[in-house]
């Protein structure tokens, strides 16, 4: 079995490109990966990246901001009206930035990792959900 680049299949994912050949698109819509890479024909559909993308993108960006938040309030107080149009804006704006190379960064991952059915030998459902093998049996046995 091949192995694949772990470190450049993320890269990839992160700026939006298959996984495997780095030059198809990931994406057919903002965040909708595409069913199979343009390029190469790499099945793509059994992504399972779910929330995750979401939960790590709030995480960064409530590290960034609520750090600068607060700081401003302790250095300038300016009224509620300013943390409002400083924040919202920024918050939403890192917020849609972050989430599509997230996501794509992810879907690499998995496929470096040959989860959630990007392994050809694994054996899965019609979802794409990994079902369970028997372990295969010893020779010497």
């Amino acid at each position: 079995m091949k192995s694949r680049d772990l470190l450049q299949s993320v890269l990839n994912g992160a700026r939006g490109r298959c996984p495997s050949c780095g030059k198809g698109s990931l994406f057919r819509k903002f965040l909708k990966v595409a069913d199979r890479c343009p390029a190469c024909g790499e099945d793509l559909h059994h992504h399972r990246a779910d929330d995750m993308p979401a939960y790590l993108v709030i995480t960064v960006v409530g590290h960034v901001v609520v750090p600068l938040a607060f700081a401003v309030e302790m250095a300038y107080r300016p009224d509620y009206i300013i943390h409002f149009l400083l924040w919202i804006p920024l918050t939403l704006g890192l917020s849609l930035a972050l989430l599509q190379p997230v996501k794509g960064a992810i879907v690499g991952l998995q496929w470096a990792m040959r989860m959630h059915g990007f392994d050809s030998h694994a054996v899965s459902d019609e979802h794409g959900a990994l079902l369970m093998q028997p372990a295969a049996r010893r020779i010497d046995e």
